[in-house]
């Protein structure tokens, strides 16, 4: 995911915990229910926003012509770091959108490419995250549970931490 310079301290620790995702599950209320479907991030946008290639098909149906509420969460395992945001997703059609995010990556889905009657793009407009960040070494991982187990309580388990993200930061 290409990650541009935030413009708030927020949006660049957000940035930072971040980098290196490849990565996302998007919540979507769908007939009452939340549903989630796996997406890779193109882009984390000056703006805060993250773009997203999808199928018009699959999310037109979904989305419809406004924003709907909706959740985006990234998992690190391997560096214990964790993020949930919530925001708004919409579908925008904008061919010059397209063309700057394209990569042969995304063929396999589209096989028009950038040109692809089905090919949409998604855009998240985050409204707040919040961050897990635990320690990175999976030894110390180990020794933190083995002394929070011991004394019953929280002992070098990570922080945790409440952003506000996007253009209304």
């Amino acid at each position: 995911m290409k990650i541009c310079p935030q413009t708030s301290e927020d949006g660049r620790r957000l940035a930072e915990t971040l980098e290196g995702q490849r990565f996302a599950m998007l919540t979507l209320a769908e007939g009452g229910e939340l549903k989630s479907r796996p997406l890779t991030p193109l882009e984390f946008d000056e703006h805060g926003r993250f773009w997203f290639f999808t199928s018009r098909h699959t999310m037109q149906p979904l989305l419809g012509t406004g924003a709907s509420e909706a959740n985006l969460a990234f998992v690190d395992t391997a560096r214990s770091t964790y993020v949930s945001i919530t925001g708004q997703a919409d579908l925008v059609d904008s061919a010059e959108r397209k063309a700057a995010l394209w990569s042969a990556a995304a063929r396999p889905w589209f096989p028009d490419g950038e040109h692809d009657p089905d090919l949409t793009l998604l855009r998240f407009a985050p409204r707040s995250a919040e961050t897990w960040d635990g320690p990175h070494s999976q030894v110390v991982r180990l020794a933190a549970m083995a002394a929070s187990v011991a004394a019953a309580r929280p002992i070098g388990m990570g922080e945790h931490e409440h952003l506000k993200v996007g253009d209304g930061a």
